[in-house]
């Protein structure tokens, strides 16, 4: 496959454009006419957050607009207005001093409480180890339910139907790629991050050569990949389902195409799941032993 470069596609750029200019259709799950932020599927959303601090605008913007037009048609100089003489008003000043303050420290509060919540992970019940490279996801398990979890890790990468046709002149259509009537143009992966629901899931994060991001909007928060540093937060999925996101740091050429998919299942599913992916990675490792080991000498 060719990295695709400067020269991409028409149609590649067209796709790219119209989802951001639909509301964030690239970045997770759209839904139609979709406006407003994910609600979110992990015990801790910052929905609830940031639905506050909208209504929070719309008054502000409400109180400051409606002021200044009821001065502008009702206190206009060919109605007879005239301007006033004072210069200040203390008392006013106080007033519209204070209560933005109050405001700031409100919304500071919620604010921090999230951050916080997300990057408490004690308690946890499930390890995920996430590295960001180019330009591709590797996810290892490294324990669950106090159990360390033996050889399972696998990259996740650009599905290859999406690969191929966002290449230069492929003449494949991006519409026509779907799973379950779902446009998943740039948004599936060859393998999925397979997740538990129901259990406290701590996420350390890594880069593997430059800085990325890992987002999946719909666990409620996103967290920088950096080589060198391991960053943590948690999920805890409430019902079963497939979550979308995207690397949210430019990280090179290919950035727009490193997808992330989280598909959330029943607790008896993943461990079914995880048992048979510990099972063939013995086989592996017991067939990859045999092939190192030294032919026997011959019987003389």
């Amino acid at each position: 496959m060719t990295s695709g470069g400067i020269g991409r596609s028409v149609s590649t750029w067209a796709a790219g454009a119209a989802a951001l200019l639909g509301g964030t259709a690239a970045w997770a799950n759209p839904e139609p006419n979709q406006l407003n932020m994910t609600k979110g599927v992990s015990e801790w959303s910052p929905y609830a957050m940031h639905m506050v601090a909208l209504w929070v605008c719309v008054v502000i913007g409400i109180v400051v607009f409606g002021a200044m037009f009821i001065a502008m048609f009702r206190f206009r100089k060919s109605r007879g207005a005239v301007a006033e003489k004072w210069t200040h008003s203390t008392k006013l000043e106080i007033v519209w001093t204070v209560i933005p303050v109050i405001i700031l420290i409100f919304l500071a509060h919620l604010a921090t409480g999230g951050l916080t919540t997300f990057a408490d992970t004690t308690g946890s019940e499930m390890t995920v180890k996430v590295t960001g490279y180019q330009w591709k996801w590797r996810y290892d398990y490294v324990d669950y339910k106090g159990k360390g979890v033996n050889r399972v890790g696998f990259m996740s990468k650009l599905e290859e139907t999406s690969d191929r046709t966002r290449q230069l002149r492929s003449n494949l259509d991006p519409e026509k790629i779907k799973v379950d009537g779902y446009p998943t143009y740039l948004l599936d992966v060859d393998k999925p991050l397979v997740v538990p629901v129901g259990v406290k899931i701590r996420f350390v994060i890594v880069g593997g050569d430059v800085i990325h991001s890992w987002w999946v909007p719909a666990l409620g928060w996103k967290m920088d990949a950096i080589p060198g540093i391991a960053n943590a937060a948690w999920a805890k999925i409430k019902e079963p389902g497939v979550y979308r996101g995207q690397c949210a740091e430019l990280c090179g050429q290919d950035h727009g195409f490193m997808p992330i998919v989280v598909k959330a299942v029943p607790q008896a599913e993943f461990e079914q799941w995880l048992a048979s992916q510990e099972d063939a990675a013995n086989v592996e490792k017991a067939a990859q032993t045999a092939q190192a080991a030294p032919a026997p000498a011959p019987q003389g």
